[in-house]
């Protein structure tokens, strides 16, 4: 099978901007996809996690999407947009670099970077992939909400700015479910807030995973809700 790949941006530049991949397969997933192009193009594969894929000109978030022959390929990096928000629930992969210089500040001596990450075994068994579901803009504005509490119980300290964006969608072993950056002027309160802000997304946040495993998928149990003061 022949699958025509598109370039933009960043990406065009360092590599032609439409070329074509070959498979002896009949048919192949955008997650085999991004392997092919990152090996075959290595200057490619530090973009490729944060690059959304557009299949014939409709975009894509489930790695798992089988490509037939004939299929047009557009690998998407960030859009300009105007201002990256601070809190955000999203079906596209996150973009660590963006989110970083949003919380950055001139007076920033720390920014402290969280990143979740899909693993292959939970309690003792095996993880082939992760579904995440969110009520999306009630989890936003939660997000928001954890940020600001953090924020006061460290009024005393210099933490500048606290972001966070969670992933939602099929996510395969590997991929970054949530980022938290912190911006702080010293790394001691920046690594306090982020872990004290990741915790309390754990508990308050309304984002549930479905887990995929070699005998079947199952929800994982998670905690009581456990809102902050408003």
């Amino acid at each position: 099978m022949r699958v025509s790949v598109k370039l933009f941006a960043r990406l065009r530049e360092l590599a032609s901007p439409d070329f074509e991949e070959r498979f002896e397969a009949d048919s192949i997933t955008v997650a085999e996809l991004r392997q092919r192009l990152g090996e075959h193009l290595p200057q490619l594969a530090p973009h490729l996690e944060c690059a959304a894929i557009a299949v014939n000109e409709e975009y894509v978030p489930d790695p798992a999407t089988r490509l037939r022959d004939g299929d047009v390929v557009a690998v998407i990096p960030p859009v300009s947009g105007g201002e990256v928000p601070l809190h955000l629930v999203t079906a596209a992969p996150l973009d660590r670099d963006a989110l970083r210089e949003a919380v950055r500040t001139d007076a920033s001596g720390a920014v402290v970077l969280f990143e979740g990450v899909v693993r292959n075994h939970h309690q003792g068994h095996a993880v082939l992939r992760l579904e995440y579901e969110a009520y999306a803009t009630m989890a936003e504005r939660q997000l928001a909400a954890v940020a600001a509490e953090v924020r006061r119980e460290f009024a005393a300290r210099e933490v500048h700015a606290i972001a966070a964006h969670h992933r939602t969608g099929m996510l395969e072993v590997g991929e970054v479910s949530l980022l938290v950056v912190v911006s702080a002027a010293h790394r001691e309160d920046a690594f306090a807030a982020a872990l004290r802000t990741v915790d309390r997304i754990k508990e308050t946040v309304p984002v549930w995973k479905k887990e995929y495993g070699p005998d079947g998928a199952v929800w994982q149990e998670g905690v009581e809700p456990r809102p902050g003061a408003p």
